[in-house]
C-alpha cells in the first residue's frame, strides 16, 4: 500500500528537491508532477509507486548528512556598535556576504550584502560609513542543531540569508546558500 498522494509535495519539500528533479527521476514531465501535487491529476499506480520509491531513496541519502557536515566553522562576528563600513570591510576581506551580529554571547541579528544595498538605497552613500549595525541589521537568522538532517536546510535557506549551527547552545558554524550547494555534490 502506498502513502497518500497528497503527501508527495510535503515529502518532496522536506527532502529539498525540485519538481523537475523528481519528474526526471520518475520519467514524467514536470507539469505532471505539478498536476499531481495540486490534485488536478491522479497518477497511475505505477507512476505513484515510482514517485514514492524515488522519494524514499532520496530521503535515505539526504538524512545521513547533518548540518554540522556542511557549516563553515569560522564564523565572522560583529557587534551592534560596529559600523556598516566595518561590515563591508570584513565581508570584502573574508569573501562572505553575511555576518551575524552578537552582543556579548547573544545573537541579535545579521547584516548581509542585500541589507547593505537596501540601506544604501534608503539613506544614500553619505550616511553609509557611520551607520551603526544596530540600526541596520536584519532579524536573527534561523539556528539549527549540529545534528539537524541536511535535507531540512534547503527549504530554510530559501527564506533566510544564512542559518547558524549550534552545539550545546553555542554557535559553532554558519551555513549559507553556497554551503547548501555542497550537499548536491
Amino acid at each position: 500500500m502506498l502513502p497518500r498522494i497528497d503527501s508527495i509535495k510535503q515529502i518532496r519539500l522536506k527532502i529539498g528537491i525540485t519538481q523537475k528533479k523528481l519528474a526526471t527521476m520518475v520519467g514524467v514531465s514536470t507539469s505532471m508532477i505539478n498536476q499531481i501535487e495540486s490534485g488536478r491529476s491522479q497518477p497511475s499506480y505505477d507512476t505513484a509507486k515510482k514517485i514514492f520509491d524515488s522519494l524514499a531513496s532520496l530521503e535515505g541519502k539526504s538524512s545521513s548528512h547533518k548540518a554540522g557536515d556542511f557549516c563553515s566553522k569560522d564564523v565572522v562576528k560583529l557587534k551592534p556598535t560596529n559600523t556598516l563600513h566595518d561590515a563591508i570591510k570584513k565581508m570584502h576581506e573574508s569573501s562572505i556576504s553575511q555576518i551575524p551580529i552578537f552582543s556579548g554571547q547573544d545573537l541579535v541579528g545579521v547584516i548581509s550584502e542585500d541589507g547593505i544595498v537596501k540601506h544604501l538605497a534608503d539613506v544614500g552613500e553619505s550616511e553609509l560609513k557611520n551607520a551603526k549595525l544596530e540600526d541596520t541589521m536584519e532579524p536573527v537568522p534561523p539556528i539549527v542543531d549540529y545534528d539537524t538532517p541536511a535535507n531540512v536546510l534547503v527549504p530554510l535557506i530559501r527564506y533566510s540569508k544564512c542559518i547558524l549551527v549550534s552545539k550545546k547552545s553555542k554557535i559553532i558554524g554558519i551555513i549559507t546558500a553556497s554551503d547548501t550547494l555542497k550537499m548536491m555534490e
